[in-house]
Parts: C-alpha cells; structure tokens; sequence
C-alpha cells in the first residue's frame, strides 16, 4: 500500500497571512471606520430612497439637517478643519473638496438642496475659456515629444556655457521660453532637472546654484503665458484671459531676469560656484549663430501663439487651438510626427485635462455652499474688522496664499480662497503708498490676479511643503540631501518677494502693457 506524504501543519505565521482580517492595530481602525461609515452610508441611502425626506419616519436614524441651525463660525471650522484633516490624511483633493462638500450640504440642508450642485456645475461645462486647457496641454506634449527641449537646451548651454555661471543662466532662460510652451509648472522642473542638472553637477557647479536655478526657473510656468492657472483664475475671477496674459509678461521677465543677474553676480565673485565651460567645449560665433536655427521652431510657434492673443486676432482658445496645430507640424518637421507619440501626447492631456476639471467641479461645489451659507460675509467681516488698511489686508492675503501653497495644489488655492478674496479686495482703494501711483478701481481685479500668480510661484518654493522642492527631490541624485534642496531655493524664493514687492508698489509693471495693448 502506497504511503501518503502528511499535509504540512499550518503555522500560526501562516494562518494569520492567509487571513483577511488586520493585524494591526492601525489596520483595526481602519477596518472599523469603513464599517461604521458604511453603515451610516446605507441608512442614509436607504431614507433618500424609501422614505419621504420631509416626513418623521425614519429608518433608524437620519443626518439630513442634522446641522440646519449651526452658525457660520462653528460651519467654517468644521468644513475647513475636515479638510485640512483628510488632506493630511493624503486623500486627493479633488474627491476631498466635492465630497465634502455634498455631505455638508446634506448635513446642513435637506435632499432638495443637493440641486445646488449641477447648477454650480454646469455654468463652468459650458465655459468656453476652459476649453483652452486641454489645448495648450496638448500643445506642450507634442512639443516635449519632438525632442524641441533637449536641443533648446543644447543650443543655449553652447551659447552661455562659456561664461561662468553660465549653465544655470542658461537653465533660467531655457525654462522661461519652456514656460512659454508648457504653461505647467511640475512639467517645467521635472523636465529641466532631468536635462539640465546632470550637465551642471558634471561641471563641478555648486548644487545650490543648480537646484535653484531649476526650481525658481521651472516656477515661471505659473505665470508666464500661455499659463494654465491664468486662465483657470480669469474664469473664477471673471477677468480676461488676454488681459491676463499681457499683464504677466513684464512681471515674468522680471523676475527671469532678477534670477540670471543673481547667478552671474554670486559666479563672478566666486567662479568657483559656476566654473566656465573649458575652451575645448566652446563654440565660435559663426557656430553660435548656426545653431540658432535649431531653436527657430519653437520661437516662432511661441511668437505666433501669443502674438494672436496680444494683438487681439484671435481669443486665447483660437490662439491654443492654432498652437496645437503648430506643434504637430513642429513634430512633423523633426521627423517625431508618429501615431505613437499623437497617442501618448493626447492619453497624457486627457489624465492632465481631467485632474484639472474635477478639481475644478469638487472645489466649486465647496466653496459655492460655504458662500451661500454666508462664509464670504463672515471672511469678509473678519478681515475688514482688523482695522487694517488696504495694502496691510493685501499683504495679509498673500501671506495665507504662501501658507496654503505648503499643502494644497494650484488649482485648489485658487478655488478655494480667490472666490472669497476678489469680492474684499475689488471694495478696497489702493491709492498707493510712499507717493506712488495707485490702482484705479477697474483694473484692481487684473492688478491682484498677477500679484496671485506671482505669489503662486513662492508658494512652490516655500519649505517645507514646496511642491516645487519635491518635484525636484524625485530628478535629484540621492548624494544630494533634501535640507540642500531647501537651502537652494531659499535665495530665489527671497527674489520672489523682491519681485512681489515691485509688482505690488509699482502697479504699472503690470497694467501698462494690457493699456498699451487694450486702451
């Protein structure tokens, strides 16, 4: 008779990894607040669908109104305080902020009031301007795939590299004609830390002056048009999206500018931060300037992009819709023009497309409840009942605009403070301070929408939170330490400020282009 091997006796190591159940106490917790919000979730499912929403029967119990009578401070602590406590749970904040806000809703109101949400909606569905978004997304794709970046680079490291400092001189100037091709701003660093860091460590460059470089540069993605963030602000704000655009030229070149004259300052006085080029490396002139038809594409599809907007020939939709068509033939010419890569590059615009959108949808739903419920009044009261003037309630904005840039993304500030902020800020009369020229009332709308865009770029480079820091901490060698990161932007986070100061005491930076152009 064969002989029958025994089954092997399951260990307790092995039974508990079979098993379903936690064995943590972590794990238990959450195990025990999926049951218990489950079950609060049926209830409440089962009263919308079987029980009259405005009769006393119940099944078991009901949130509906729980809330109906809390004032709007208690409200705004716990729909902010809710948020901020998700947020760091890590939840995404565009399920975060439109699920938040149908509960609050709920919770507040009856079933009825939940109606509130397809008519807040709907009037952003059929907004034309939004429908720039997905174009210049596109646009950027395709351009990053006809490998326009590398060589823009290429050309400009020959061109500068001669000059010490000048590889992270020619990251700045690179990521501020890339800002005006991708119009985002974790595009815009990822993509030059991945190009440009390498060639600046390999050159023995200080790895502050490297990082920085990158970082402040890849931020002018946020403000320098054709900006994403521009038009999302000019939608929520209801201000031109032209205006907007010409309005951030001078402050972005500015601040490019202010970034380059740094680098070649600190390089000049110790060239050991930015060693120059050896001269087997340097080209002549006449290479110079043959190299430049290398970058004769992506100027001319820039120019012609924004020179439709500026000069009033076609609105910023016209003008995205004509750069997109312009990248496909840019690809084509550089032989990049393949199913593969139309594929990649409208696969990618759809994910970036529909991030976008719904944090569009949950942030409005939000913050339309918290206005309806009397939360802008209550903002308001509050920060005109300090007693400060003006510019002090300005600053003050910006301040929190900084703060909020440490945890939530660009699009949700927007959405959540920029709906509550321009009723306060387009009552105040900033009639300038130091004997400067003011701001006439019309234009304070488009004057603080700049100031908002600049501050965007020092919340990116705020520690600890900065999402331009961790951008950077994924493309940075592991040698390099995350406190170096830090260190690095500190200096251009300072110019910044610089840069915010001059916008804010010299409004003309701002208005005079979109008078010129405009009257």
């Amino acid at each position: 008779m064969a002989e029958v091997s025994p089954t092997p006796a399951t260990g307790p190591e092995e039974r508990r990894s079979s098993s379903w159940l936690p064995t943590t106490g972590l794990g238990w917790l959450v195990l025990l607040c999926s049951l218990v919000l489950g079950t609060l979730i049926f209830v409440e499912v089962v009263n919308v669908a079987f029980y009259d929403p405005f009769g006393e029967e119940r099944f078991l119990w009901s949130f509906q109104g729980a809330l109906s009578g809390i004032a709007i401070g208690p409200l705004s602590f716990l729909m902010f305080g809710t948020l901020l406590v998700l947020l760091f749970v890590g939840l995404p904040l565009a399920f975060v902020t439109g699920s938040l806000g149908v509960v609050f809703i709920y919770l507040v109101g009856d079933q009825l009031m939940l109606n509130i949400i397809p008519t807040r909606i709907f009037p952003l569905m059929t907004n034309h301007q939004l429908s720039a978004i997905p174009l210049f997304i596109f646009m950027a794709s395709m351009l990053e795939r006809a490998g326009l970046i590398d060589e823009m680079f290429d050309v400009l490291y020959k061109w500068m590299g001669g000059i010490h400092g000048g590889l992270a001189v020619a990251t700045v100037i690179a990521s501020t004609i890339l800002a005006a091709m991708v119009g985002v701003i974790g595009a815009a660093v990822v993509t030059m830390g991945l190009i440009a860091l390498p060639a600046m460590l390999k050159r023995a460059y200080d790895p502050k002056i490297a990082l920085g470089s990158i970082m402040a540069g890849g931020t002018l993605g946020i403000l320098i048009p054709p900006s994403i963030l521009a038009i999302i602000y000019a939608v929520v704000a209801q201000q031109s999206v032209g205006e907007l655009y010409i309005g951030a030229v001078l402050p972005g070149l500015i601040l490019s500018g202010m970034y380059c004259l740094y680098i070649g300052i600190r390089s000049f006085i110790n060239p050991s931060l930015g060693p120059a080029l050896p001269k087997a490396e340097r080209v002549d002139l006449m290479e110079k300037l043959l190299l430049l038809r290398r970058m004769a594409a992506p100027v001319i599809l820039i120019a012609l992009v924004l020179g439709v907007i500026f000069s009033g020939a076609a609105t910023p939709v016209e003008a995205a819709a004509i750069g997109s068509f312009g990248a496909m033939v840019v690809a084509a010419l550089h032989g990049r023009l393949t199913f593969q890569s139309v594929k990649e590059a409208c696969i990618g615009t759809v994910r970036a497309t529909a991030m976008v959108l719904w944090i569009i949808f949950g942030a409005t739903i939000f913050v339309g409840f918290y206005i309806l419920q009397g939360g802008q009044q209550f903002v308001s009261d509050l920060i005109l009942g300090t007693g400060l003037g003006p510019y002090a309630v300005l600053i003050l904005m910006m301040l929190i605009l900084v703060l909020l840039g440490m945890f939530l993304d660009w699009v949700g500030i927007l959405l959540l403070a920029v709906p509550i902020f321009i009723p306060i800020i387009t009552i105040l009369s900033f009639d300038g301070v130091f004997g400067l020229p003011g701001v006439a009332p019309e234009d304070v709308g488009l004057w603080f929408g700049v100031l908002y865009l600049v501050n965007m770029q020092m919340s990116f480079l705020s520690p600890p939170f900065g999402y331009a820091l961790f951008y950077m901490r994924g493309v940075a060698p592991k040698e390099i330490s995350t406190g170096t990161i830090f260190k690095a932007s500190l200096p251009f986070l300072g110019l910044q400020v610089v840069g915010l100061t001059i916008c804010v005491l010299f409004p003309e930076v701002v208005l005079w282009l979109p008078r010129l152009v405009y009257g």
